[in-house]
C-alpha cells in the first residue's frame, strides 16, 4: 500500500525560480522515466501545467505510477515523427524539457540502431515538432557527461571540450549535442515563421541517484534489488570513479536554465555542465559503502568479465553554471546516499513514498543556504 508523505506546497515549497513556472504549460519528454518523473513532480509542486510525452512506464514498481500526478500525456515513441509532432502541437507548451532517451551504455551495445534512432533521430523529430509549434519559447535538452571525448584525465571536462564517444550510447549523446547546435544556428535562433526565436540549451549531467529508480544496469537499483531479494548485486568496475549526485541537483540546474532562457535567450543558449564537484566524485566501491551504510542488507560480488569496457575516470567542470547561473549543489555525497538509502528502505519496509518529502526538504535546505533560486 502506498503512503504518500505530501506537504502543503504553498507553505513549504514556496515559489522557487521566481515563480516563473507557475501556470505555464511545460512539456516533459521522458516523464515516465526516473529523472522525468522527478521533474514532473517538481513542476507540479510549483503550479505548472505539465504535459508528458514518453513511452509507457516500464515495469513494477515504477516511480511515475507511484506519484500518480494525473497530467495530460501522450504515450508515443520519439521515433514516430508524426505522433511526436501531433502531440507537441496538441499540448502547445511554452517550455520543453527533453529527457526521453535510451540511457544505458550496455543496452546501447546490444541495440545500437535503436539507441541512435531514439537519441539522435528522436531529438530531430522533437525539434521539428517545436518548429511547427508557435507556442514554444524554450527547449532544455538533457544529454550526458558521456558526450565528451573521454581521455580518462583528472581534469574536469568543460563545455567547449571535444565531443566523442567510444560506445554507441556515448556517441549518440555527442551526436545529440551536434544536432542541437545545428538546429539552434540554422532554425531556432531566428524567427523561422513562428513570430519569435526559440532558445535552446543542452544540459550535461553525471550519474544521478535517488529514490524511484528501478532501471536495469544501474548501480543503486541493482543494490536495491539485492537487498530486497536477499541476493548479491553483481558489480562492474568497482574502482571506476563517477560524479554522483542526487537526481534533484541537475533537475534544479535544468529549471534554472529554463528560467534564464526565458529572460535572456541569447545569453543562456549553448551547453551547460551540472555535476557535484570533487566532493561528489566517488569510486563505485565507495558509493556502495555509502549506500549500504543505510541499508545493511545490501550484498555485492564483482563481475569477473565486465563487458563492455567503461571509462575509469569521468569528471565535469561546472564553473560556467556556478558563475553564470549561480547554480551549486545542495546535498553532498553523504547526504545524497543517506537520503537515497532511506527512500528505498522505507519504501520496502513500510510502503512509504518519500519523494515529495525529499523535494520539499531539498528546496528548504537550499533556501536556508541562501541560494537565490530557492527564495
Amino acid at each position: 500500500m502506498k503512503r504518500d508523505l505530501a506537504f502543503d506546497s504553498s507553505e513549504r515549497l514556496g515559489d522557487p525560480f521566481g515563480a516563473v513556472y507557475r501556470g505555464r504549460r511545460v512539456l516533459v519528454t521522458g516523464h515516465t522515466g526516473f529523472k522525468g518523473s522527478w521533474l514532473a513532480l517538481w513542476l507540479h509542486e510549483m503550479g505548472a501545467s505539465v504535459c508528458g510525452l514518453s513511452l509507457a512506464a516500464e515495469g513494477e514498481p515504477n516511480h511515475s505510477r507511484l506519484l500518480d500526478l494525473r497530467h495530460d500525456e501522450a504515450l508515443v515513441d520519439l521515433r514516430d515523427t508524426d505522433a511526436v509532432r501531433s502531440a507537441v502541437q496538441r499540448f502547445a507548451p511554452e517550455i520543453v524539457f527533453h529527457l526521453a532517451a535510451q540511457a544505458l551504455v550496455r543496452r546501447g551495445h546490444r541495440e545500437p540502431v535503436a539507441t541512435f534512432a531514439t537519441n539522435v533521430g528522436g531529438l530531430v523529430h522533437l525539434l521539428e515538432a517545436v518548429r511547427a509549434t508557435p507556442s514554444v519559447r524554450v527547449v532544455v535538452s538533457a544529454t550526458s557527461d558521456k558526450c565528451y571525448s573521454n581521455l580518462d584525465t583528472r581534469r574536469g571536462y568543460r563545455e567547449d571540450d571535444a565531443l566523442g564517444g567510444r560506445d554507441p550510447y556515448s556517441a549518440s549523446k555527442a551526436c545529440a549535442e551536434i544536432v542541437s547546435a545545428s538546429y539552434r544556428s540554422s532554425f531556432l535562433s531566428m524567427d523561422d515563421g513562428r513570430g519569435h526565436r526559440v532558445a535552446l540549451a543542452t544540459a550535461r549531467a553525471g550519474n544521478v541517484v535517488g529514490g524511484g529508480d528501478w532501471g536495469e544496469d544501474r548501480l543503486v537499483p541493482d543494490l536495491v534489488r539485492s537487498a530486497a531479494g536477499g541476493d548479491a548485486a553483481v558489480i562492474r568496475y568497482p574502482g571506476a570513479t563517477r560524479p554522483w549526485q542526487h537526481v534533484l541537483e541537475p533537475l534544479g540546474g535544468y529549471l534554472m536554465l529554463g528560467q534564464r532562457l526565458l529572460a535572456d535567450p541569447a545569453g543562456a543558449e549553448g551547453a551547460w555542465n551540472f555535476g557535484p564537484g570533487p566532493a561528489g566524485e566517488l569510486s563505485v566501491a565507495d558509493a556502495i559503502d555509502a549506500f549500504s551504510a543505510h541499508w545493511p542488507a545490501v550484498r555485492c560480488r564483482i563481475d569477473p568479465d565486465p563487458q563492455p569496457q567503461e571509462a575509469a575516470l569521468l569528471h565535469l567542470d561546472c564553473t560556467k553554471a556556478r558563475s553564470m547561473l549561480g547554480w551549486e549543489p545542495v546535498w553532498n555525497a553523504s547526504t545524497t546516499f543517506r537520503r537515497t538509502g532511506h527512500w528505498y528502505r522505507l519504501r520496502h519496509e513500510r510502503g512509504e513514498l518519500r519523494s515529495r518529502a525529499d523535494l520539499h526538504d531539498y528546496v528548504s535546505e537550499a533556501r536556508v543556504r541562501g541560494l537565490a533560486w530557492a527564495a
